[in-house]
């Protein structure tokens, strides 16, 4: 006989267990707030980003922001995935400002990218025809009045026959309706047009030059703050010889799709080229240029010997200072520690600054003080001595601070087992505290001596590379290979940027070969001292 069970019996099968629910975590405020600000700013860097990509047609770009901020809401907007909204940020950024420029460099290293070569070849061949503009007789005027449209300089022209109003960009003329003309007739105003006035416009003078509105007969230029006329380009481009022929004197340019430039029988090019993909020719040019290799060896030779002579330098000062500090018998240790840590504690913007005043020959600290009257950059040798010494007072405090924590990690019964097995201090020093020193500050010991290799301050703000030379006023004396590498990519007559990325590419290869060799020492220390 079958037994039915018992109302109200919620008992589960034998064999079967009921998944009792999980209880809900609660988030805590903090975390809330920081998902808000999470999501929000990757909204506001998405809607930032995302019209300029459009206009300028980069779907990679687009699509790359896209997927990121995707990638964010599906994260910050779940409850899962906790890692990950600590992951992520770090991820982003790291890609951003590290993984991306790195990449972005390489790539400008194989290309041409400098001063007159920056854009497309259609953009040169226009750049080279408005260039060339002159008025001729009988050629139309116009009426000028200097406009800002969304922040872009505009021509506001009036045609002095038909009184009609044209606005003139660097892309073409387009008709403008609505404006007000004066007594003059010059455009007083136009509806999406905020007319400059003549010491606005006056300001901006150089824009206004450089400004050429293309037409069909030519191009447009302004005559002053109130005049324009159209005039005819003197050079014109042949698409059946790919060549610029310049009408009055004849000459041709034929162009030269290797080195993205229109290169005459002569042997002179155009200033407009294009850009274009030069392979390892940035990179060869290194040794093949003598110009350049005559240079570049000494440069890296005093690039390494200023970054080891500032680790090592600092290390030793900052080591003695802090052994010093150490005992337990000297007193006013912390009065001690504060001064000196001043230096570090400074500015070194300004610091650099105090210092090369401090060196200067006719009212220097140093020259009055010492009753010397050197010319401390005037000279290779002297130069390069007061610029460590200037990066060694700066430098000191960061490793008195690291050696002082490192030596308050060191077990102090190690130092009294060696002074019972009769150990002398030096060779306590030698045998026990300096191996497990090194094996904790060797990691900051390597990101010093990257940092003092590519140390563009030291050597901008105190000497800017002096002393150079009367023939060669490219290298100087003090230079690093970082400030050679800005000097030709921002400053001179053309700026090399493709050039400039090779030269930091060899940076990044030569400064991570060396880093990799000190780690690779400091795990065989680890091994030795474990």
């Amino acid at each position: 006989m079958k037994t039915k069970p018992r109302a109200g019996n919620d008992s589960p099968p034998s064999g079967h267990r009921r998944a009792l629910p999980r209880p809900r975590r609660e988030l805590s405020t903090g975390f809330v707030v920081s998902r808000i600000l999470v999501l929000a700013v990757g909204s506001a860097v998405a809607f930032y980003a995302a019209p300029p990509l459009i206009a300028a047609e980069s779907w990679t770009g687009l699509t790359v922001l896209a997927a990121a901020t995707a990638l964010i809401a599906y994260v910050y907007l779940s409850r899962r995935h906790l890692p990950l909204k600590y992951l992520v940020p770090g991820t982003v950024f790291l890609i951003a400002f590290q993984i991306f420029p790195v990449l972005f460099t390489l790539s400008t290293a194989f290309t041409n990218f400098g001063e007159g070569h920056r854009g497309t070849k259609e953009e040169a061949i226009t750049s080279i025809q408005t260039s060339s503009v002159a008025q001729v007789p009988g050629s139309p005027e116009y009426n000028l009045s200097v406009a800002v449209r969304d922040g872009e300089l505009v021509f506001l022209l009036v045609d002095t026959a038909t009184k009609q109003v044209q606005a003139g960009t660097a892309t073409g003329l387009e008709p403008v309706s609505g404006a007000e003309l004066g007594l003059t007739g010059k455009v007083l105003s136009a509806p999406g047009f905020q007319v400059l006035t003549i010491p606005q416009a006056a300001a901006r003078g150089a824009e206004i030059s450089a400004l050429t509105v293309p037409t069909a007969a030519g191009a447009i230029k302004a005559n002053g703050l109130s005049r324009a006329f159209e005039g005819r380009a003197a050079k014109a481009y042949a698409p059946d010889c790919d060549c610029v022929t310049d009408s009055a004197t004849g000459q041709k340019w034929t162009a030269d799709p290797d080195e993205g430039a229109f290169v005459a029988a002569d042997g002179s090019r155009l200033a407009q080229g294009w850009q274009v993909n030069v392979g390892f020719s940035n990179f060869t040019r290194v040794f093949t240029d003598p110009r350049i290799s005559a240079h570049f060896l000494s440069l890296f030779a005093w690039d390494l010997l200023f970054a080891a002579a500032s680790v090592l330098g600092t290390f030793g000062i900052g080591l003695i200072a802090a052994l010093a500090l150490h005992g337990v018998k000297v007193r006013g240790t912390r009065l001690y520690r504060v001064l000196l840590v001043l230096p570090y504690a400074m500015p070194a913007f300004a610091m650099f600054l105090v210092w090369r005043d401090m060196f200067n020959t006719d009212f220097g600290l140093i020259n009055r003080v010492l009753g010397l009257h050197t010319d401390w950059f005037g000279e290779p040798v002297s130069a390069r001595f007061a610029v460590i010494l200037v990066n060694l007072w700066l430098g000191f405090p960061y490793m008195f601070l690291v050696t002082t924590g490192a030596l308050q990690a060191i077990p102090s019964e190690l130092g009294e087992a060696a002074r019972i097995d009769g150990a002398t201090p030096w060779h306590n020093f030698r045998r026990v505290t300096l191996p497990l020193l090194l094996i904790a500050v060797t990691p900051l010991l390597i990101s010093s001596f990257a940092f003092n290799f590519n140390n563009f301050n030291a050597i901008r703000l105190t000497t800017n590379g002096a002393p150079f030379s009367v023939d060669n006023t490219t290298v100087g004396g003090t230079d690093l290979l970082i400030t050679y590498t800005f000097r030709l990519a921002f400053e001179g007559g053309s700026a090399e940027f493709g050039f400039a990325a090779a030269i930091s590419v060899f940076i990044f290869i030569l400064v991570g070969i060396i880093s990799a060799l000190a780690f690779r020492r400091t795990r065989y220390q680890e091994e030795v001292y474990a």
